[in-house]
């Protein structure tokens, strides 16, 4: 199979034009190579967003600014990831808010269960006030926010039987994030949940340490978790955002033009690679089922009640993430589904 970054090379200039883009004067651009770490396999989006950041950097700066992802966890887990970008060891990561809650605790509100509906929910907060105001939060930490990339709605695997209503959760050994949230959240659906760093949890499944795991298709196809999980639940439990981070250090060494061009090419990646993520989604489940994993759709009554059994989770994080982030972010979404009725 073609890998996804081959499949894209082709049509990357077409569906973002870089002629148009505003040019400064080479002079303006020291000759720089940044490493951006993720735990992923090459490929996945984030791999594609990371090239497709590293062409448009490119362009903009006459090729001074040089670009290269480091997948699967290469460089470090994501926490590791943080902690080097914070200490000026690594320039820039791409990590889970899930991850990023371990540093600014309000990215958690983004993995309250079931907060979106579909995709353009997810843009709507993620490129709007609520979106842009944690990242700024993120300069208490020595740490700069640019964009959000995508990973796309989390769905539920295990090596043990079908899930399709909230008591079949019961007694399975579930890895999650390192994060409360997550664990709260499979902890009250009746699951164990085992918190992990995502580079273990291939050899976890496979040795049985672990009954299943829950990430977007695009995880458990390039990981080939279908080669150690019988099953699959489209539970859309979560949307999984990542976030775009500078360390400090290196961010203060870029003058002003270096950083304006960051910034752009970041957020022109962002609508990149979320694109080609949701175009992939639906081929990508219909590989995994080719593979020969057992399918179970979730209806949208259970859905409910796995929505209604969850509400324990939303009245305890509403309060340890911060009131007024979640009041903002409900309000936004209101407004949004009031002017689509």
């Amino acid at each position: 199979m073609k890998t996804w970054t081959t499949r894209i090379v082709a049509a990357a200039a077409a569906c973002l034009p870089l002629a148009a883009a505003a040019q400064q004067p080479a002079g303006d651009f020291k000759e720089r190579t940044i490493r951006v770490s993720h735990v992923v396999p090459k490929d996945h989006p984030f791999q594609v967003g990371v090239e497709k950041f590293a062409e448009l950097l490119a362009q903009k700066t006459g090729g001074r600014m040089k670009m290269r992802g480091y997948p699967d966890g290469q460089l470090g887990a994501e926490l590791q990831s943080i902690s080097s970008a914070q200490g000026g060891v690594l320039e820039m990561a791409l990590v889970s808010t899930a991850a990023t809650a371990s540093v600014v605790k309000e990215f958690g509100v983004y993995d309250l269960p079931f907060l979106f509906n579909d995709h353009r929910e997810a843009d709507l907060v993620l490129d709007g006030p609520v979106g842009r105001r944690l990242l700024d939060k993120l300069a208490e930490k020595n740490l700069v926010g640019l964009c959000y990339f995508e990973n796309g709605f989390r769905h539920l695997t295990n090596s043990r039987h079908a899930v399709a209503r909230v008591e079949d959760f019961k007694g399975l050994k579930i890895r999650t994030i390192q994060n409360p949230v997550f664990i709260d959240i499979f902890n009250t659906l009746g699951a164990n949940a085992l918190p992990m760093p995502f580079t273990e949890v291939f050899t976890a499944l496979e040795s049985k340490a672990i009954d299943g795991q829950e990430t977007p298709y695009s995880n458990i196809f390039g990981n080939k978790f279908y080669e150690v999980q019988k099953h699959m639940s489209n539970t859309g439990h979560i949307y999984g955002a990542a976030v775009v981070l500078v360390g400090r250090k290196f961010w203060d060494q870029l003058n002003a033009g270096e950083q304006k061009v960051l910034q752009e090419s970041c957020n022109a990646a962002r609508d990149f690679e979320r694109r080609y993520n949701r175009e992939q989604d639906p081929k990508l489940l219909a590989q995994i089922r080719a593979k020969g994993i057992t399918y179970t759709e979730i209806a949208p009554s259970e859905r409910a009640r796995m929505r209604e059994h969850l509400k324990p989770v939303y009245e305890k994080y509403a309060r340890t993430l911060g009131e007024d982030v979640v009041r903002q972010t409900l309000a936004e979404l209101d407004k949004h589904r009031s002017a689509a009725k």
